[in-house]
């Protein structure tokens, strides 16, 4: 039975990852999938029970999991904190060592209008930010005075490979083609990156390479965005230009991400914050936690059919009209979640009635 860890966290993360939860669990009893879920304190609310934001048994949990589907962390209640809620997030990812980010977003066809571009512009574009995670500014060495302060940033040619090949992996499966972000004019980690990417994309001749500043490539995404199909980054930019990238198709509460590494569990989680100044009021849209949980089903569980049943329910809500405050609509988070179970049951029932038909022509056939 897969074991799914749930880490809500704060702000808005119980409420979204909830929706996602009832989601699973609908789609776990009606395929017969035995999902089961352990919920950990984590972030914020584990400072606030624990002392520490990653507690020794929600490590352990994590780690012992077949998956993890996180909420969000942070909030401006642990600012005076001695340590912050998103260290936790920090450290859960080093000590699995999940070392890439898989942000994929998207123009869904039919809401080209949600998006703040031309529909010209947006139409078509589908991109996937395969983002470093474990190495850059984040994680260098600190220092922090009245006067000054540094970020130390660093990159291995190991650590660049390692996620270089996850990006290329990738573009095999979609339009072939990788788009290399860096700073190479500039910053000595970035000459190093160039380098390093332009020798792992020799062992992949059928996947076109090409580089861009970040700046050039922040430019691009804005009125170019169906250029790209797999952005390849570091760290910091890979979260900036994620951001900005969940724009286009028309919140940062549709977007869902995955985080790997070479054989840990890995953590599935929408890329929004903690929001709280929405938290509780019942208007955060759980789309991202949703499709979140959509990519645990295909990528942690190898059940791509399951997956496109959920992904389908949810992008057929959002074309239907139900938005939520975020959107410009009216319909609450938990409204939303189950107009997605009452599009995700409609489903699953003309499945069943298909399998069925299939059976009885076989049995006529026999």
């Amino acid at each position: 039975m897969p074991n799914i860890v749930v880490l809500p966290g704060d702000g808005i993360g119980p409420e979204v990852t909830a929706e996602a939860v009832k989601c699973l669990e609908l789609l776990s009893d009606s395929c017969d999938l035995e999902l089961t879920f352990e919920e950990h304190a984590f972030g914020g609310a584990a400072i606030d029970t624990d002392g520490e934001p990653l507690p020794e048994r929600t490590l352990e949990a994590c780690r012992r999991a077949d998956a993890i589907l996180l909420g969000a962390v942070g909030g401006p209640r642990w600012d005076h904190s001695p340590v912050r809620p998103e260290a936790g997030l920090l450290g859960l990812r080093s000590a699995l060592g999940l070392y890439a980010n898989l942000r994929p977003a998207h123009v869904i066809a039919g809401l080209e209008s949600l998006s703040p571009l031309k529909a010209s512009v947006a139409t078509g574009a589908d991109v996937l930010v395969v983002r470093e995670l474990t190495g850059g500014l984040y994680f260098g060495e600190k220092s922090h005075g009245e006067e000054s302060a540094s970020d130390l940033c660093t990159y291995s040619r190991t650590e660049v490979e390692r996620i270089a090949h996850v990006a290329f992996k990738a573009a095999r499966g979609r339009r072939r083609k990788v788009t290399s972000v860096d700073k190479a004019n500039v910053l000595a980690t970035s000459k190093l990156w160039r380098r390093t990417v332009e020798v792992v994309a020799l062992q992949y001749p059928d996947v076109a390479l090409e580089h861009l500043y970040v700046d050039a490539a922040a430019l691009a995404l804005a009125t170019a965005p169906s250029r790209f199909d797999v952005i390849l980054t570091e760290n910091m930019f890979g979260d900036i230009l994620s951001d900005q990238l969940s724009a286009i198709g028309g919140s940062i509460g549709l977007v869902a991400s995955a985080s790997l590494g070479d054989s840990a569990p890995m953590i599935f989680e929408p890329i929004h914050g903690s929001a709280p100044d929405i938290a509780g009021r019942d208007i955060a849209n759980p789309a991202g936690a949703i499709a979140s949980a959509v990519m645990l089903i295909d990528q942690a569980l190898g059940l791509p059919d399951e997956a496109a049943l959920l992904g389908k329910a949810l992008e057929q809500t959002l074309v239907d009209g139900w938005r939520t405050a975020d959107l410009d609509g009216e319909h609450g988070c938990a409204a939303f979640g189950n107009r997605v179970r009452e599009m995700l049951q409609m489903r699953l029932g003309r499945r069943v009635a298909i399998m069925e038909l299939i059976a009885m022509n076989r049995g006529c056939c026999a």
